[in-house]
């Protein structure tokens, strides 16, 4: 009775749960079953443009290909009966193996012999705001997302190198033998950056925490701290003078952020760090990399210092760090992220429909509301300044994560940040890679440039 009742236990958990996992598996050979009987179908854009399609000649032969080319590579990924499936073309194998056409037309085609059409997948993504992503990236490599603060949708995803689906066979031997650029990666979820003073962000979030009086904090910047012997120096230098937590933000001070490292409890830094889920899963339809927080009480106080102000051993993808981002902007409330956001037949009839749903509370609505003002005088005050005078408002957090190569010192530029701070709208996330150090700030052009082909 006990192996009865465990058996139909887990023939519903996997109906229910793992089914849809085990058909889009690239090794489930039912897939071939249906792509002898339908032709796939197209993946769109939240207003109907075309981003993948078969294109089916007079003799019958199919062939996918990718109106948009390069722009959306890697988040729509490819679909090739000998390489397999990436992206959405993975994702939503399934659903574009499979027609829900009016059921007198698939009755007509079998007894012709002829495919069904494929169901659509309608994405979340915006092709104007994808192009202009991909745009403002220009030749760097790096990444870009856009989402909704309310909602969890995501917009735009741009990754850089990249590749073009068109040309994936012919390319595929290339592309996988040029380690330097890595162009199958997708650096939006799948990158593994130093945060650089993004980070300041969580480390805010905890010395809030752990102070309740952090209203009161005050530091006098020099332009460098000393701790042993380990000196941490402002960028360029800097002496910022007397600052509040507020201006230390603003100001993105090194020296304050670091001597606010040396006054935290580190576990309760890590359980700070890991409630924005560093060291967790993250809530993902695509490959992700999760993100680290190293710090243990067993780290030196230099390792502290250094992780306090983003840079240590901490890595995140520029995918959570727009989560974080948006939840801030929600409230503390994640909203779950989605790129589907329905799908119908090849005639538009609604199969299903995704809605927004919570996915978990990172923070309180005061900690985000104190967060979301320290953010907005990045902007207004600050290293973000850029975004200021823009038809719409904006609040954020710049970085830069330093590291050295035998030919000098590099940098990756960041920008996390949203719009409409007082009804947040759009949620962005910007990394680009290796710039000399005099390029240090190109995140925060490359944000603007997008946001304003949204709004302008």
């Amino acid at each position: 009775m006990i192996l009865f009742i465990a058996l139909i236990a887990y023939i519903v958990y996997f109906t229910v749960v793992r089914a849809r996992t085990i058909v889009n598996s690239p090794y489930n050979q039912r897939q071939d079953a249906f792509a002898e009987q339908v032709i796939r179908g197209d993946i769109v854009d939240r207003n109907g443009n075309v981003l993948a399609t078969t294109d089916v000649a007079e003799d019958g032969t199919e062939t996918r290909s990718y109106p948009y080319g390069r722009v959306f590579s890697h988040v729509v990924g490819y679909s090739n009966a000998d390489l397999g499936n990436t992206g959405l073309e993975s994702v939503e194998n399934f659903e574009l193996l499979t027609s829900n056409a009016f059921f007198v037309e698939k009755l007509q085609n079998e007894f012709s012999g002829s495919k069904n059409r494929g169901d659509t997948v309608v994405t979340t993504l915006d092709a104007d705001l994808q192009q202009a992503a991909y745009d403002a990236l220009g030749d760097n490599r790096g990444a870009v997302i856009v989402m909704e603060a309310g909602t969890g949708k995501i917009l735009a995803m741009v990754s850089k190198p990249n590749y073009d689906p068109n040309s994936i066979v012919a390319d595929w031997e290339a592309l996988n033998s040029d380690d330097t650029n890595s162009p199958l990666l997708n650096r939006a979820t799948q990158g593994s950056y130093a945060p650089g003073s993004t980070f300041k962000i969580v480390t805010t979030l905890a010395f809030m925490r752990q102070n309740s009086n952090y209203a009161n904090y005050t530091y006098d910047c020099i332009g460098e701290i000393t701790t042993g012997d380990t000196t941490i120096h402002c960028f360029d230098g800097t002496a910022h003078g007397y600052e509040d937590l507020r201006a230390s933000l603003a100001n993105s001070c090194n020296a304050s952020f670091a001597n606010i490292g040396t006054m935290l409890n580190i576990s309760s830094y890590r359980e700070t760090a890991e409630d924005l889920l560093f060291n967790s899963d993250l809530p993902s339809v695509l490959g992700y990399t999760k993100s680290s927080f190293a710090l243990t009480s067993d780290s030196s106080e230099a390792e502290t210092m250094m992780t306090a102000m983003g840079q240590g051993n901490t890595t995140v993808s520029p995918y959570h760090m727009a989560l974080i981002t948006q939840a801030i902007a929600n409230g503390g409330t994640l909203m779950e992220p989605y790129l589907v956001e329905s799908v119908t037949n090849y005639t538009g009839t609604e199969i299903r429909r995704n809605v927004p749903k919570s996915y978990r509370r990172l923070m309180t609505s005061d900690e985000a509301a104190q967060l979301k003002d320290y953010m907005r005088s990045v902007v207004e005050e600050g290293t973000g300044s850029v975004l200021s005078g823009a038809s719409y408002t904006a609040a954020g957090k710049t970085g830069t994560a330093e590291y050295s190569l035998s030919d000098g010192e590099r940098t990756h530029s960041w920008f996390m940040g949203f719009t409409n701070v007082d009804n947040p709208e759009l949620v962005i996330s910007v990394i680009t890679e290796g710039s000399d150090g005099s390029a240090s700030g190109k995140a925060v052009p490359i944000a603007k440039q997008v946001l304003d082909s949204y709004y302008d």
